[in-house]
């Protein structure tokens, strides 16, 4: 039996989700600038698509633009902005314990000149209002930050923050990385109040290679790719027709299919956490907001043998982000946590598709690790 306990990494694509797409390839498989009937049928598609992702954020559909990837999203947000902002100031806000998505465009913006801060993230990995307000400045054109942690599930007040900069009367545009959080907490962007948001496909039960980003009605970002004027001549080059079939499905279904999903994650997350409390009463969890990713550590034990243990018996997770490629987290060291803790971290990530007796094969061979392999 396989258990799939990295849902924070990729998920598994929905039956909707693979139709939409398998649909798109071989029947409505017309370039959807063509002015024929197939390339009626492909525009047709991505209208469709877009508006079933603009529903989900409670926005208009012509400020989605489609992109390849969460990061994508997040480097088109970042450079997008900072370019038609730059006479206006060079300063940036951030946080330690960003995606490397935003850390680099941002390393590459400090290069060109601009001036990054990077604040520290709370014991959860989520960024305060009083450390973006300790860090603004009247030449402050940007704030990114994620409105779920990738790594702690820690969720950040991103319409606090829009408050602080409101009251400030700061200029400064706000961007939120919610590829973590689409879904899975609220992000209707009225609510938030963030300028830019970025989403991604894989995260949701739609195939990878498939994100998008919210762009403010009214706001103008320098475009990313130049070409034949897709995406109203913001990002050029055909558009992924089957992958954008396939996202808007995969949102449609959890929305009309799963509207329950957040409330159940919620649950299993709290049996799990309860669960290994009483199994391991030495295990460091920690604690976040976030229903879907829990951040587990058995202090004396290394993350990756712990990983080898669990894999040999079909159980899958990770030790954080699956961009590190099996680094050493950045997140869990901005937030303070102790080299024993980091070293022996597990992050899982949870899915519609889980179930209480995954989690009980997972406390249960997990004890079995502790019992067994050699402690540091």
């Amino acid at each position: 039996m396989e258990i799939y306990l990295d849902n924070a990494a990729t998920t598994r694509v929905c039956a909707l989700s693979a139709q939409a797409a398998t649909a798109a390839m071989t029947s409505e498989y017309g370039n959807p600038s063509s002015t024929h009937k197939k390339g009626r049928q492909a525009a047709s598609l991505v209208k469709r698509g877009r508006a079933q992702i603009a529903k989900a954020l409670n926005c208009s559909p012509d400020e989605i633009y489609f992109t390849a990837s969460g990061t994508e999203s997040d480097n088109w947000a970042i450079f997008g902005s900072a370019a038609v902002s730059a006479r206006v100031g060079k300063h940036i806000i951030s946080s330690k314990a960003e995606h490397p998505a935003v850390l680099k465009s941002l390393s590459e913006l400090d290069r060109r000149g601009f001036e990054v801060t990077l604040v520290s993230p709370e014991p959860d990995g989520s960024v305060s209002a009083k450390s973006v307000l300790d860090a603004l400045r009247p030449d402050t054109v940007l704030v990114s930050l994620m409105l779920v942690s990738n790594e702690t599930g820690g969720v950040t007040d991103i319409a606090g923050i829009k408050k602080t900069l409101l009251e400030n009367k700061s200029k400064a545009l706000l961007h939120t990385d919610a590829v973590q959080a689409f879904l899975k907490v609220p992000t209707d962007v009225k609510a938030l109040g963030c300028d830019l948001l970025s989403i991604s496909g894989h995260k949701v039960h739609a195939p990878k290679g498939i994100g998008a980003l919210f762009v403010r009605r009214g706001l103008r970002i320098a475009p990313y790719i130049f070409g034949g004027g897709q995406e109203n001549g913001m990002r050029g080059g055909t558009e992924s027709v089957p992958l954008i079939a396939a996202f808007g499905e995969a949102v449609h279904d959890s929305l009309e299919n799963c509207p329950d999903s957040p409330a159940m994650l919620r649950e299993l997350k709290d049996y799990l956490t309860t669960r290994l409390s009483v199994l391991i009463p030495e295990a460091h969890i920690l604690k976040s907001d976030a229903p879907h990713i829990i951040s587990i550590s058995l202090p004396g034990y290394r993350s990756e043998v712990l990983m080898n243990f669990l894999e040999a018996r079909d159980i899958f997770v990770s030790r954080s982000s699956a961009c590190k490629k099996g680094g050493r987290s950045h997140v869990l060291e901005a937030i303070g946590l102790p080299s024993s803790v980091i070293d022996g971290t597990l992050r899982l990530g949870l899915s519609r598709y889980t179930t209480k007796n995954e989690l009980d094969i997972f406390c249960d061979m997990l004890g079995e690790a502790k019992n067994t392999l050699v402690h540091r």
